[in-house]
């Protein structure tokens, strides 16, 4: 953890700011919050968006408060600038994913940075596999092994449709960690091999039952 770095802090405040300015004002959060209806309409621009907008000060704090548990190691390791493409191409490719398995659901909408923070942290868990993660803030548990289980809960709360949860943007946004940290890292390949071949096993689960039609 540690101090935090001045980018963290700025993407952090900027995820305050547009998010209490959603709290207090219905039409900026309606414009800019991510909507199939809206989307496919023209207004584009929501996939990046939506990712600076919660629904309430709980949704924003436990997002915030990941990025802050994670964003030091991935910071350490790949630099701010590296840090930044895995968070902004992290929350693309979360809503990308939803817009795929929403795309006939005009009424669908969502909000949250959920897919970037979920990038920051399978980020981190590539760089350091062999980190202590406390599941419930209790339980000690090695990183791979909560990387591997949540991604496969995640299928399921897809399949399942649990909760009002955005799980494809959970999981896009796992993935697009996953790969822009192993683009910008490639010496994970090396030194973290076998990590990188069960991380990647549930999204080849996840590939598998789209195309049989099973998700």
């Amino acid at each position: 953890m540690g101090d935090l770095s001045l980018i963290t802090i700025i993407i952090i405040a900027v995820n305050v700011i547009i998010s209490f300015k959603g709290f207090n004002d219905i039409v900026f959060f309606e414009k800019y919050k991510f909507n199939i209806g809206d989307i496919k309409a023209g207004a584009k621009y929501q996939i990046f968006t939506s990712g600076f907008l919660h629904v309430d000060t709980s949704h924003l704090f436990v997002n915030m408060l990941t990025l802050y548990f994670f964003a030091n190691v991935v910071i350490y390791d790949l630099g701010s600038l590296g840090f930044i493409l895995v968070y902004l191409a992290s929350l693309i490719l979360g809503n990308l994913l939803s817009y795929f398995f929403h795309k006939n659901d005009l009424n669908y909408s969502a909000v949250g940075a959920s897919g970037a923070v979920m990038g920051i942290l399978y980020s981190a868990i590539l760089l350091r596999p062999d980190m202590m993660l406390g599941l419930f803030f209790i339980i000690p548990i090695p990183a791979y092994v909560f990387g591997i289980g949540y991604l496969l809960y995640t299928i399921y709360g897809m399949k399942k449709r649990l909760g009002n949860i955005g799980h494809d943007a959970h999981f896009g946004g796992a993935v697009g960690g996953f790969v822009l940290t192993l683009m910008l890292a490639p010496w994970i390949f090396e030194q973290h091999l076998l990590m990188v071949i069960l991380l990647a096993i549930p999204i080849l689960i996840l590939f598998v039952l789209q195309k049989a039609g099973k998700i």
